[in-house]
């Protein structure tokens, strides 16, 4: 059964049924429907947000289908639920890029999915239109201002940064000319898209407080120069106010559910290898409000998603998670280990041994931060005995709690012992979480920490591009901001083709970006793209809908 048709089987409950499990009155919601609501700021509660356990769900370097990180995050939570703990699952909202790309739905799997699926991850509650909207917005405004003679603030058009963008993967968008047509058409110019889950909107929405620090954040986008090399912003535009207006609603979190009818917030969705890749502050906190236990993911493997979700997101917010779960599949595993995907059914403990060492990687990241761990083997049929045993030998010597979990196939009962052995590390852990750098260091120092404690690299290698950037934009007094790494999510290097733990390598930086709204830099290691393109045989074509409304193929 797929997971599009085991989710059809679940009649979900009315979503005010689930605002009643955390004690929201149903005069806060803000009813999208029977199944969604959006969930209003002020039920935010720092004191309860002070006493709640934050939960991390990441993983190993992942194979091109993933390793079943928001699987495991769904089945935690319903697990925690099992056992008494009230839990909520607080994650990204889904992208239409990978839905009709690469990857297909994101919204767990099996029995471990959160509902309604098609709803969200199509259009769901309308927030990634809203967040391309203010973002083209704005670059209306420069192309406008540009054109303005009476109101020209003298911008250099060569010099903009500023891209449109679109929820869509689409290559031929990445760089394009605009404003042809003559006079009446604008200012030609090279611009391009990206999509949306990059725009530096997400980013902001993702990182903010409220609406009034929104469009602060969003006053603050650097865009680009004037003529005489003077910095030009989103403010001096008036641009902001209108901005933040289209986000006001995309600002409130949405109340979804569970399979087995246990609470979901879900909310934001900035890519891991390009952006921050995790929800809302304002998500992660309305969870703590209202939950005694919150597990939350981040994109990617740990190297990434984890990486920025403890440096940015919980710097920002004043968050540390109680313990981090490391997930891992016995199949990626040996595919670090140099078996071919063609193949990964097989039993085969020695790739599997090879492989052990990007989960070792892994481990030692998270250990950098002080947090207690525990390694969930997401577990596939196909995976024998001896296998298992091999990695549960290797926990076992490195002192790490390992556990299978069977929320694909079981939902949360498959994910009890899971649960209670997150809880048992919650309770060990008695302090914050250590950051990897401090924001005094220098800009290239941060890039350096990370790329040494986290990935594993020798030294950081920057174009000469890459060095005039940076000292730009020190030079505009951003050298005291944290760092957003641009890598490729195959590898813990910068080269895709480095599978496994790689040594002895060096993470080359050929550019910079600065999201001044957002508050970091953003150094671009290899060849990352803004704007992704779809793969030969995208997951679109399966996709099928019957004259009763019945969709088929969407995961």
């Amino acid at each position: 059964m797929t997971d599009i048709e085991i989710a059809q089987k679940v009649k979900a409950d009315h979503i005010k049924r689930i605002a009643e499990k955390l004690d929201i009155k149903e005069a806060y919601l803000e009813y999208y429907g029977n199944e969604k609501a959006k969930l209003p700021l002020d039920l935010i509660d720092k004191e309860k947000v002070d006493q709640s356990n934050l939960i991390l769900v990441t993983a190993i370097t992942p194979t091109p289908a993933g390793e079943g990180k928001t699987t495991t995050s769904i089945g935690l939570s319903d697990g925690l639920n099992c056992i008494g703990k009230k839990s909520v699952v607080v994650l990204r909202e889904p992208s239409l890029g990978p839905v009709f790309g690469m990857k297909g739905g994101a919204t767990g799997g099996g029995w471990s999915q959160v509902i309604p699926m098609v709803d969200i991850n199509l259009h769901f509650t309308g927030d990634f239109h809203a967040i391309a909207m203010a973002n083209n917005l704005l670059a209306a405004l420069i192309d406008n201002n540009i054109q303005n003679r009476s109101k020209n603030l003298g911008i250099d058009p060569r010099t903009v940064i500023w891209k449109r963008c679109m929820d869509m993967n689409d290559r031929s968008l990445r760089n394009i000319v605009s404003s042809l047509g003559g006079k009446a058409g604008g200012i030609p110019s090279e611009t391009g898209f990206n999509i949306t889950a990059a725009s530096e909107i997400m980013a902001i929405l993702c990182l903010c407080k409220n609406l009034e620090n929104l469009q602060e954040m969003c006053s603050n986008i650097y865009i680009g120069d004037t003529f005489e090399g003077k910095a030009v912003y989103a403010k001096d535009l008036n641009a902001s106010g209108a901005m933040a207006v289209l986000l006001k609603d995309a600002i409130k979190p949405n109340l979804v559910q569970t399979l087995e009818g246990n609470p979901a917030i879900i909310h934001g969705g900035p890519f891991a290898n390009i952006a921050q890749g995790t929800n809302s502050i304002i998500a992660t906190k309305m969870g703590m409000s209202l939950g005694d236990y919150v597990v939350t993911e981040a994109g990617f493997a740990a190297d990434l998603g984890a990486e920025k979700f403890l440096n940015i997101k919980c710097r920002k917010a004043n968050l540390s998670p109680k313990a981090v779960v490391i997930v891992a599949t016995i199949r990626a595993l040996k595919y670090h280990g140099g078996l071919p995907l063609d193949r990964l059914t097989e039993e085969n403990l020695e790739a599997l041994e090879k492989g052990i060492p990007n989960l070792e990687r892994h481990i030692e990241s998270i250990q950098s931060f002080g947090l207690p761990i525990v390694v969930s083997i997401n577990a596939f049929n196909g995976d024998t005995e001896a296998e298992k045993n091999l990695i549960y030998v290797y926990c076992k010597k490195i002192g790490v709690p390992v556990v299978l979990s069977y929320g694909w196939a079981e939902g949360g009962k498959g994910c009890i012992e899971l649960a209670e052995k997150v809880v048992a590390a919650a309770q060990t852990c008695k302090a914050k979480f250590t950051p990897t750098y401090d924001l005094k260091d220098s800009s290239l120092t941060k890039i350096e920490k990370i790329c040494r404690r986290i990935y594993g690299a020798n030294n950081v290698v920057l174009t000469a591009k890459a060095k005039k950037q940076l000292n730009k934009f020190e030079g505009l007094g951003y050298g005291n901001l944290p760092i957003c790494m641009a890598k490729t999510q195959k590898s813990l290097s910068d080269n895709e083709k480095l599978l496994g733990r790689p040594r002895n390598f060096d993470i080359h930086i050929r550019e910079f970006e600065i999201a001044a709204g957002a508050g970091f830099i953003i150094p671009i290691a290899g060849n990352i793209l803004r704007m992704p393109g779809l793969p030969l045989t995208p997951s679109s074509e399966k996709i099928k809908i019957d004259r009763k409304g019945t969709i088929s193929g969407l995961f």
